[in-house]
């Protein structure tokens, strides 16, 4: 084994060690992100030296096989110590499908100071993001179980965090939709993890003040991370259209909605004219979240639309 190993690396006239790479073959992991010579072969997959958890553990690692004087890859002189590092708590969620090429990209912005969260599928990293609030969502528009743009509009429900979007070459389409669904900036593969971390860098910068997760009117609360609604201490069990309407309310509390414009974002454009259906379902949520000693939490504008108030809790 240690004698195959040795093999995979050549001396040139001068003594440099080259790799697959260097001798022009095709590195399996080049098709998805650019990373170190010594972490790609050109047949059998990745070469990682007792590697079990899916990224290099070890400078000997990063080194390479065989290799003495080749130091680690060294951080860039400009790399943050707290862009979401334990100086200030702040963790980056990485949603991406495949298990190797996620330990890969997480070992890579650990060596550039980021601190990494990791989901393999679009549920496991909603629940991760309301339970562990990221500063940042990398996301690979490629997962199967809840698709990449439904987990944008998740998030936008009640999070400006920022996201960037991973997409393959061919996905451009894909990658401009996540952009118009409420993506923060996207990346195509093949890619760099120097220019993944830079991206990054720039969001922190970009990055809004964090906007209230959690609304108040009175003794109603809603909790938009976890999707729960409180009325006093009393969890109060909402359908999902219910909840997509009071969340609406929410999103716009103190101002006039019109019945089109409530029935069109819940229920679709068709449904615009079904000015009773809305009725119906407005009903519904004053008999929840009203109390006889603060009722009027939706004041119906005549012949116009519905307004939530903001009272002090």
């Amino acid at each position: 084994m240690e004698t195959n190993r040795e093999n995979q690396l050549e001396h040139d006239s001068n003594g440099h060690r080259s790799g697959p790479a260097e001798r022009g073959e095709t590195s399996e992991c080049s098709a998805m992100i650019r990373l170190p010579r010594y972490l790609c072969r050109s047949a059998g997959g990745l070469r990682r030296p007792g590697l079990s958890s899916g990224y290099p553990q070890s400078e000997s690692d990063w080194r390479g096989p065989g290799s003495r004087s080749e130091a680690a890859p060294s951080l860039p002189s400009t790399a943050p110590t707290l862009l979401g590092g334990a100086g200030d708590g702040g963790r980056i969620l990485l949603i991406e499908h495949n298990a190797e090429i996620r330990g890969l990209v997480r070992f890579g912005l650990e060596r550039q100071g980021f601190n990494v969260l990791e989901a393999g599928t679009g549920s496991e990293a909603l629940e991760m993001a309301a339970r562990c609030r990221p500063w940042a969502v990398l996301l690979d528009l490629g997962i199967t179980d809840v698709s990449g743009l439904a987990v944008i509009q998740r998030l936008r429900e009640w999070s400006a965090i920022p996201i960037l979007a991973l997409a393959s070459h061919q996905g451009i389409p894909g990658a401009v939709s996540a952009l118009d669904h409420g993506a923060n900036d996207y990346l195509a593969r093949p890619f760099s993890l120097e220019e993944l971390g830079a991206r990054l860098r720039a969001l922190r910068r970009s990055a809004p003040a964090p906007a209230p997760e959690t609304f108040r009117s009175g003794s109603v609360s809603v909790d938009l991370a976890s999707r729960t609604v409180k009325v006093g201490d009393r969890a109060v069990n909402l359908s999902a259209t219910e909840y997509s309407l009071l969340h609406l309310f929410v999103r716009h509390a103190g101002r006039v909605l019109t019945h089109a414009q409530i029935l069109g974002a819940v229920w679709g454009s068709e449904m615009v004219n079904k000015v009773a259906y809305l009725r119906v379902y407005l009903l519904a949520l004053r008999k929840k979240l009203e109390t006889p000693t603060e009722p009027g939490l939706f004041v119906t504008e005549r012949s116009v639309g519905y307004r939530l108030v903001v009272r002090e809790p």
